[in-house]
């Protein structure tokens, strides 16, 4: 009924998962491409930098092997014979309650790198939507992806899962940018270098209002391609001291060896500030800014480690609300597989019991205009033991539809078979 394959963080390194990433685009060619081969069968593709994962449903029992499932996925990216060895070594693969619990995990973020990351409840989204639009989506998946969205909005009301930020940007803008200055939107933010890092925190800062930005570099080009997809303004490198005249934001995320920002460097810029405070994020290693800045009275300067110490205190408080999470994943799975096995059944035991009505009805008016001498008492007393006779007979079958395991499907299909519904 449902199963997934697939390789993540956990079983494969970083080598291994690239080989089965799928863009955006490959995923729709993927999916497309299942549907012309298997259309009996619903689909959803997630692939994201962390993993890459198949998820598969069916009304009827067998489902393709993992083995099926991982060929499928290898010839998409056309990988040679040694390539796909190395897919199947690393791959996992799980069945019916198991692979529902594992798409919560995940959806909830307690399967990620960073525990709490926001991120990833988006990419399971993106994938059931893509996969929807594509068409591959049915009854078992359109249930599973929003049971899983929905579970992960439960966990994030009934724990502090997500409430303590553990990225060294959102830390740096959230709990030490905000605690000095009350508003960003009035504020200059002054950046060197052009890292990931670095724009990450250029990120969070635009998502609290940050609206003034300037960028220094050695690479003119390269800070004017970041400038323009912040709508921020790019200097040369030679008048980063010039521009921090009036920044009330520092961030540094250059890869130098030496401090790009010494002691004797700020004296000569000081006079020019006027007593304006400056936040300073020292974001590298080597340090870009030197420590004895931090001294001076209008200053803050906070390194990574003074970061880093904030998030580990944030990943301590994030553990502590796992076992919560987890035991709401436990209770919510085993709530959605009672509700699929009830939709599963649902149908088939409503078919039964409406052929079996018509059969009565046909039969209590054979016999009524056979015997037309009784009385109202009397037909209401036959139809009353006609009705007792079908409950019973009715019993039986469906108390054996309601109590198989929903991956399994046997008695269903069997029901199927013999009575032609």
């Amino acid at each position: 009924m449902l199963s997934v394959v697939g390789l993540n963080h956990h079983t494969a390194p970083v080598s291994v998962r690239e080989m089965v990433a799928f863009a955006p685009q490959q995923i729709e060619v993927a999916l497309k491409n299942w549907m012309e081969q298997h259309d009996e069968f619903e689909a959803v593709l997630l692939s994201t930098c962390n993993r890459t994962e198949f998820y598969v449903a069916g009304e009827i029992a067998a489902l393709p092997d993992a083995g099926t499932l991982f060929e499928f996925l290898c010839r998409e990216k056309q990988l040679i014979p040694e390539q796909a060895d190395e897919i199947f070594r690393h791959g996992f693969s799980l069945e019916g309650k198991e692979a529902s619990l594992h798409l919560f995990t995940v959806a909830t973020s307690l399967d990620s790198m960073v525990l709490g990351e926001s991120q990833v409840l988006a990419q399971v989204k993106a994938a059931y939507q893509t996969a929807d639009e594509i068409g591959s989506t049915g009854p078992i998946t359109h249930f599973l992806f929003q049971s899983a969205l929905k579970i992960a909005k439960l966990v994030a009301s009934q724990t502090k899962l997500y409430q303590h930020r553990v990225s060294i940007p959102s830390i740096a803008v959230v709990d030490f940018a905000l605690r000095i200055f009350e508003r960003l939107e009035d504020k200059r933010t002054l950046l060197f270098g052009v890292g990931e890092v670095g724009e990450e925190t250029l990120q969070y800062l635009k998502e609290h209002g940050a609206k003034s930005i300037t960028i220094a570099n050695r690479s003119r080009d390269k800070a004017e391609e970041l400038a323009a997809k912040w709508s921020g303004t790019a200097v040369d490198w030679e008048a980063r001291f010039e521009a921090l005249k009036t920044a009330d934001l520092l961030i540094s995320t250059t890869g130098a060896t030496e401090p790009v920002l010494t002691y004797a460097d700020f004296k000569r810029i000081e006079p020019f500030r006027k007593g304006k405070p400056l936040f300073v994020l020292d974001l590298a290693v080597p340090r870009d800014i030197e420590p004895s800045i931090g001294d001076l009275p209008d200053v803050y300067l906070y390194s990574i480690d003074d970061l880093q110490a904030a998030c580990e205190k944030n990943r301590r408080l994030r553990d502590q609300e796992v076992p919560k999470a987890k035991k709401i994943l436990e209770q919510e799975n085993e709530r959605f597989y009672n509700d699929l096995r009830a939709r599963k059944t649902g149908e088939i035991i409503k078919q039964l019991r409406e052929g079996w009505n018509s059969r009565k009805e046909e039969e209590l008016r054979r016999l009524f205009n056979k015997l037309p001498d009784l009385n109202e008492q009397e037909q209401a007393e036959i139809r009353y033991s006609f009705d007792r006779l079908v409950g019973k007979l009715l019993h039986p079958p469906m108390q054996s539809l309601r109590d198989e395991p929903p991956e399994s499907g046997s008695l269903l299909n069997a029901l199927k078979r013999l009575f032609g519904l």
